[in-house]
């Protein structure tokens, strides 16, 4: 009888991409039964503090407040090398402007809300669901967006203005790429699972990446509208080498952001990320 694997993450292109070995049948299962389950990523945050599923997408700052139930694989990061989270507004904004506003975000537990947090402490924010914010400052009902998704790449179609590329900023103050999501386990299943599903989970980044027509393609459906070609720039930008494997500097990256998130007392306690090894 086949062990039954719960993989809940969100529906966007890059993670679809990411699953579509797996989720198409192209892969092996190697004795696993995989069930999809697509949700928000501020959804998922929250369902991983209560340990629901096997397997899923968190944001990386939501890691301290599941450390308990789950650990990080080594797959499945969503890594920002130079770019990331970006606030956009209906207008050019000073900093003293930016400061004044009130920022509608994704999400407390998004680690795009860590970001901006850790830039600007002070400022004030507002929670909004993702897909409900570029639309929202366009049509000036809220004064400037957090914006994560494809939105980083559409916002200049909706007529809208760059602030500050957050990905942008934190590698010009740290030298490492900004890390978002990533992929995580429960810690109950065991170490033996934990290494099958950890290799199995990372050949199936690679299966779609050495198969990124087809996979690009299929996560189509999950690209908000964007056009082939958008949606194969997005793709490439988060699934890439750091989503096969975080590598020392990914994994240094996720430790620096845990900690200038204690440090500015968004994160009550200092944690070190444990990885399945």
């Amino acid at each position: 009888m086949r062990q039954k694997i719960r993989i809940a993450h969100s529906p966007d292109s890059d993670d679809a991409f990411m699953f579509y070995g797996l989720a198409e049948g192209k892969m092996d299962p190697e004795g696993f039964e995989f069930e999809h389950i697509l949700s928000d990523i501020q959804t998922l945050n929250q369902k991983a503090m209560e340990g629901i599923y096997e397997v899923t997408a968190i944001s990386i700052h939501a890691y301290p407040y599941v450390c308990d139930k789950y650990i990080l694989l080594n797959s499945g990061a969503s890594m920002g090398e130079g770019y990331g989270p970006m606030i956009v507004a209906r207008d050019t904004m000073t900093h003293r402007d930016f400061l004044k506003r009130t920022i509608a975000v994704p999400g407390e537990l998004t680690t795009a809300f860590l970001a901006l947090k850790i830039f600007a402490p002070e400022v004030k924010t507002q929670v909004v669901p993702f897909d409900e914010i570029m639309p929202g400052v366009k049509e000036g009902q809220y004064e400037a967006g957090l914006i994560i998704h494809e939105g980083q790449l559409t916002y200049g179609q909706e007529g809208l203005k760059l602030f500050v590329d957050l990905g942008q900023w934190w590698q010009e103050k740290t030298g490492l790429p900004l890390p978002l999501g990533g992929n995580v386990i429960r810690r109950d299943l065991g170490g033996v699972t934990h290494r099958r599903l950890d290799n199995l989970l990372k050949r199936s980044v690679q299966y779609s990446l050495e198969h990124k027509k087809e996979g690009v393609a299929y996560s189509m459906k999950y690209a908000g509208g964007m056009s082939e070609v958008l949606t194969d720039k997005f793709v490439g930008m988060y699934v890439n080498h750091w989503t096969v494997d975080y590598g020392d500097r990914g994994r240094e990256a996720v430790a620096r952001i845990l900690h200038e998130g204690n440090r500015c007392g968004l994160i009550p306690r200092r944690v070190q990320p444990e990885f399945v090894s």
